[in-house]
């Protein structure tokens, strides 16, 4: 019995998404799994295991001043 196994390798792209998924999972201290399980993929004829829906990375904004001081010499 010869049974062939396809493989792939994780794209660039991929490997960024669970980079981040990651990062988010550490920063929020919030389990990964979910975030893991709802990522959607597909298999890209040269580059490999591409996400579809990568998760965003959300920050605060830096708060701006009420005023802006300066000071011309």
């Amino acid at each position: 019995m010869n049974t062939k196994i396809d493989t792939t390798h994780l794209s660039d792209q991929a490997l960024g998404a669970i980079m981040i998924a990651l990062q988010n999972s550490l920063l929020h201290q919030t389990d990964i799994v979910p975030t893991l399980k709802d990522l959607k993929l597909t298999v890209h004829p040269t580059k490999g295991l591409i996400v579809m829906n990568p998760p965003l990375m959300r920050t605060k904004a830096p708060q701006m001043p009420q005023t802006v001081e300066t000071s011309v010499q």
